[in-house]
C-alpha cells in the first residue's frame, strides 16, 4: 500500500498533568523550544488538568505552539458551551487552536460521573450533531438546529474564532462509521484502535496491528475522494522509546501487552529505537499510511527532539 498524498511532517506532545503552574508552563515552553507544533491534552475525569483552562495557560506561555484536545468528549459539554470556549481560546491564542472532538469511549468516566453511557451508535449520532452545531456557532449566521439530541434556536455564537470559518477539526476513529464521517468532514484524521470495549485492553490492542491500520486508512481513502489532499493524517504513538536497544525494548513491550515482537515492530503506534531508526520508520509509514502528524507523550519531549529536528516540515 502506498498512500496517495504525502504531507510535511509535524509533531505534537500529549500532556495531561503538572504539580503546579511553573511545571506546566515549563513543559509548554520546552515543547515549543524543541520544535513541536502542538500541545494536546486528553479529556477525561482521571488525574489530569481540565483541558480548557490548561490549554489557555499553554497558549499564554508560548507564541507559536498550537493547542488542542485529543480529544474533547462531545458528551461532557453541550456543544453551544464548548463552541464558545473553543472560539475564546482561538481568539486569545491569536489563532492557534485545533479542535479535536470525539463521541466518547472511556466507560469509567461515564460510570464515575453518572453520565449515561449510551450505545456507540447513539454516542456517534450525538457527536455528529454536536460538531455540526459547533461549526455553525462559529459561522456568521444564527444557529437553528432541531435534532434528535440537541435543539438550538436563533443562537448567535460569540466570540468568533480567528481561524475562519473555524479552527482545524481533528476527528479520531477506529471504526468504519467514524472514519468515513471524518473523511468527509475533518481536516485532520487520527487513526485509533477500536475502543468499543470502553477500556484499553486486548480488544483495542488487537486492532492496532499494521494490517488493521491498513484497513482503517483504506476506509479514509475511499470515503474522502477529492478531499484527500486536504486531509492531514495523524497518529498518537503510545509506545515510544528512544534507545539503542531497539530489539530488547520491543521484546519487553510485546511481553507487557501480550503480543508478538513483530506486531510491536510493525505497528505505527510504536516508535522504538535510536533516532536514525525512528526517522526511517516514520518516513516509511508516511509513504505507506500517510501519517505526517505524529503525537508522542510528555515524557518524550526531550528524547524525541532529535527526530523532530530531522523531519519537521519535510
Amino acid at each position: 500500500m502506498t498512500f496517495p498524498h504525502i504531507a510535511p511532517f509535524r509533531f505534537g506532545v500529549q500532556c495531561s498533568r503538572a504539580a503546579n503552574r511553573t511545571e506546566w508552563v515549563d513543559l509548554a515552553k520546552k515543547t515549543e523550544a524543541n520544535g513541536f507544533s502542538c500541545l494536546t491534552m486528553p479529556d477525561h475525569f482521571t488525574d489530569q488538568l481540565a483541558p480548557i483552562p490548561a490549554l489557555q495557560s499553554v497558549a499564554d506561555a508560548t507564541s507559536t505552539l498550537r493547542v488542542g484536545a485529543l480529544v474533547w468528549d462531545n458528551d461532557y459539554k453541550h456543544p453551544v458551551v464548548l463552541a464558545k470556549e473553543l472560539a475564546t481560546i482561538d481568539l486569545l491564542s491569536e489563532g492557534r487552536l485545533e479542535i479535536g472532538l470525539g463521541a466518547g469511549w472511556m466507560v469509567s468516566d461515564y460510570e464515575q460521573s453518572g453520565i449515561a453511557y449510551d450505545t456507540p451508535g447513539v454516542r456517534i449520532d450525538r457527536f455528529i450533531e454536536g460538531l455540526a452545531i459547533i461549526k455553525a456557532a462559529m459561522g456568521d449566521d444564527p444557529v437553528n438546529h432541531s435534532g434528535t439530541h440537541y435543539n438550538v434556536a436563533n443562537y448567535v455564537g460569540m466570540p468568533k474564532p480567528v481561524q475562519r470559518p473555524y479552527p482545524p477539526i481533528l476527528i479520531g476513529g477506529g471504526g468504519k462509521r467514524v472514519l468515513s464521517y471524518a473523511a468527509r468532514e475533518a481536516d485532520i484524521i487520527g487513526i485509533n484502535g477500536t475502543m468499543t470495549a470502553g477500556v484499553v485492553g486486548p480488544e483495542a490492542i488487537s486492532t492496532m496491528t499494521a494490517e488493521a491500520v491498513t484497513e482503517k486508512v483504506n476506509i479514509v481513502i475511499n470515503a474522502a475522494g477529492s478531499r484527500l489532499p486536504n486531509i492531514e493524517m495523524n497518529i498518537r504513538a503510545f509506545f515510544v522509546k528512544v534507545t539503542d536497544d531497539a530489539a530488547g525494548t520491543i521484546s519487553g513491550v510485546a511481553q507487557m501487552i501480550g503480543v508478538t515482537p513483530s506486531m510491536v515492530e510493525e505497528t505505527p503506534f510504536a516508535l522504538i529505537g535510536p533516532p536514525s531508526k525512528i526517522i526511517e520508520d516514520l518516513i516509511a509509514r508516511r509513504e505507506q499510511w500517510g501519517f505526517s502528524y505524529i503525537i508522542v507523550g510528555a515524557e518524550d519531549v526531550d528524547s524525541f527532539a532529535p527526530v523532530v529536528a530531522a523531519l519537521n516540515g519535510k
